[in-house]
């Protein structure tokens, strides 16, 4: 039998291939996945402190290996409210800019009830942010930057998901999402409790 933070890792890797790249939400998603550069780590978030040390832990982790290129740090308990991640999201940023990585490393935010703040709670648009379990995702700042430059029209691809998304159907891409938690790719990874 799978450990929790081994079932995280697993499901988190299906979503990324099957859902994020499948779909193209992330058109710079696919070559890192397939250059092997994209971490899986979990961390309970019953106790934020220690979660955000992890975090911190991660950023230092990115500036002594530049083979990985990103870190998705699974919440593998305490973030079932998406409200009390919308509040860990905000310190997780400001420690980012008090232990000087702003403009270093970027969070991109997602939660298995992430709710844009426009969207209705059933809005299929609301998907592009919907993960099997609480994450926060570690941006190298300076590789967005120059993958942004050369990709054509970088400001419409939220619009562009969002309309994927919505033309899918809620039914759809909750069936995708629950699909990776129930079906894992049964990849290895690494964890931290």
């Amino acid at each position: 039998m799978p450990s929790a933070d081994t079932a995280a890792i697993a499901a988190t890797r299906a979503w990324v291939e099957r859902f994020v790249v499948a779909h193209h939400l992330c058109p710079f998603a696919a070559p890192e996945v397939r250059r092997e550069r994209v971490r899986y780590a979990t961390v309970s978030a019953e106790a934020i402190e220690p979660a955000l040390r992890t975090l911190i832990d991660e950023c230092r982790r990115l500036d002594e290996d530049p083979a990985i290129e990103t870190t998705l740090l699974i919440l593998t308990r305490g973030m079932a409210s998406f409200d009390d991640y919308l509040d860990l999201l905000a310190l997780a940023e400001a420690l980012l800019e008090a232990e000087g990585y702003a403009g270093v490393y970027q969070l991109a935010s997602f939660h298995p009830d992430y709710q844009f703040a426009q969207a209705d709670a059933d809005d299929p648009a609301n998907a592009t942010n919907r993960s099997p379990w609480p994450m926060l995702h570690l941006l190298r700042e300076a590789s967005l930057s120059r993958v942004l430059e050369s990709y054509p029209d970088p400001g419409a691809i939220p619009e562009r998901n969002v309309a994927a998304m919505r033309r899918l159907g809620l039914a759809r891409v909750t069936a995708e999402r629950l699909a990776c938690l129930e079906s894992p790719l049964g990849h290895e990874g690494e964890s931290r409790g």
